[in-house]
């Protein structure tokens, strides 16, 4: 199962009692609203389904869960450290007042001149502005992430055209 089609909620910390119980770090804002009833573990770069018996968030960033057929402390530490993801179907809808620049982080960026870029890799943030890197041609290419070089943001397909300065791809395919 590939990770394009879901998204991380969070990592196994460590395993807690003696009955399979997992206590989880969650990084993602607003899992406790989000209803599910299975969960994927990345094991080995695959992410394996296991169907959820009951969650509890006891404090933010914390969850304890219980997984169908983990009930013992050995069956359970296998998972421990390991990342947890959702489908993406399940992701909650932003806001469009809710979408920043950082929210470019996987879109596809396409230039008016040169076309596909690639997709947006990382987003760095300096005092100034955010920048944006992409690999395109197997080079790294930065951009400023800015009013001047967007031309427009398609949120359903991920989508961003931008229009590069003239000369800023020439320097890094050099």
């Amino acid at each position: 199962m590939p990770t394009d089609d879901h998204f991380r909620i969070g990592s196994i910390l460590k395993t807690r009692g003696l009955k399979g119980e997992l206590q989880l770090y969650v990084d993602f804002e607003g899992l406790e609203n989000i209803k599910f009833n299975a969960v994927y573990i990345d094991m080995a770069g695959k992410l394996v389904p296991y169907f959820v018996e009951s969650i509890k968030y006891p404090q933010r960033n914390t969850a304890y869960l219980y997984v169908e057929d983990i009930d013992t402390i050995e069956k359970a530490t296998p998972l421990a450290k390991k990342d947890v993801y959702l489908p993406n179907k399940l992701k909650p809808k932003k806001k469009k007042a809710e979408f920043t620049l950082k929210d470019l982080l996987g879109f596809t960026a396409i230039d008016d001149y040169e076309g596909e870029l690639g997709v947006i890799n990382e987003i760095n943030e300096f005092p100034q502005q955010l920048v944006a890197s992409v690999r395109y041609k197997d080079c790294e290419v930065l951009f400023p992430l800015n009013e001047e070089i967007i031309k427009g943001i398609d949120v359903v397909k991920n989508i961003v055209y931008v229009d590069l300065p003239e000369g800023l791809l020439d320097i890094y395919l050099e």
